[in-house]
């Protein structure tokens, strides 16, 4: 099942994508699945964020090959650090490239979305709590993280959290493909089979140390393959079994 958040004229809803139709839901879909009785072209409506996460718990490092690019060594737990909810954007949205970075790169990676509270879950039960998954663009301002050392302001600018298009709820996570293109050209190209820490493990990883709720979003590491992105760059994160997710970049 393929679910959307979308606007029609002024009206934002989430809604089940069928076959280029946009089934309207009742409330959210985290606790129900409840049509409205309302459909719409998907070519109609606007996608948005297909969540609103509290928070976006992000996972550095969680591909040997993205480590070995940058020179770190393998961490022996997941490394864990948040980017702000109002950091993301949609399908379609815009990366605003901020004036105070001279690099900001893309990251493509395979996002989890949580479905119920979660806290301290066991690794056995963890996809029990996972709604689905979506595709995730981890922004990120590359000379300002080289510069502070702590990854808040690089990786939290407005913006550098981009998802969609849509959550997949039924999707084997074992072994997905995933590619990033710049401008069409081939940049990133991973498999999930190659995650250090796998969905599972990261979601009994994260719950262990804060409470996960409905919509929270686990950005599960990139592959190598990082770049730096310019004004009027398109990016698309394709990953097997979901879509893709497409944005350009902009200056303000």
């Amino acid at each position: 099942m393929r679910i959307v958040r979308f606007k029609i004229e002024t009206h934002i809803s989430y809604g089940v994508v069928e076959n280029q139709i946009v089934k309207q839901l009742k409330g959210t879909p985290f606790a129900a699945i409840r049509y409205t009785g309302q459909s719409f072209c998907l070519s109609d409506v606007k996608l948005l964020a297909p969540c609103c996460p509290s928070k976006i718990v992000a996972i550095g490092l969680n591909y040997k090959s993205h480590a070995a690019e940058l020179k770190y060594d393998l961490p022996e737990s997941p490394l864990m650090f948040l980017k702000p909810s109002t950091a993301v954007i949609g399908h379609g949205d815009d990366i605003i490239y901020p004036a105070i970075s001279k690099q900001v790169d893309f990251e493509g990676e395979l996002g989890i979305v949580i479905g119920k509270r979660a806290h301290i879950v066991p690794t056995d039960d963890a996809f029990k709590y996972v709604f689905g998954y979506t595709c995730f663009n981890d922004v990120t301002a590359r000379d300002l993280q080289k510069k502070d050392g702590q990854w808040a302001r690089a990786k939290g600018f407005d913006t550098f959290a981009a998802v969609g298009p849509w959550i997949e709820t039924k999707l084997d996570t074992s072994a997905l493909e995933l590619e990033t293109r710049l401008n069409g050209e081939l940049r990133q190209s991973g498999n999930t089979a190659n995650l250090i820490f796998p969905v599972a493990e990261l979601v009994s990883a994260v719950s262990q140390v804060m409470t996960l709720l409905p919509g929270d979003i686990i950005a599960s590491g990139t592959p190598a393959g990082i770049g730096a992105m310019q004004e009027r760059d398109e990016v698309e994160v394709k990953i097997e079994g979901i879509g893709s997710l497409l944005n350009r970049v902009r200056c303000r």
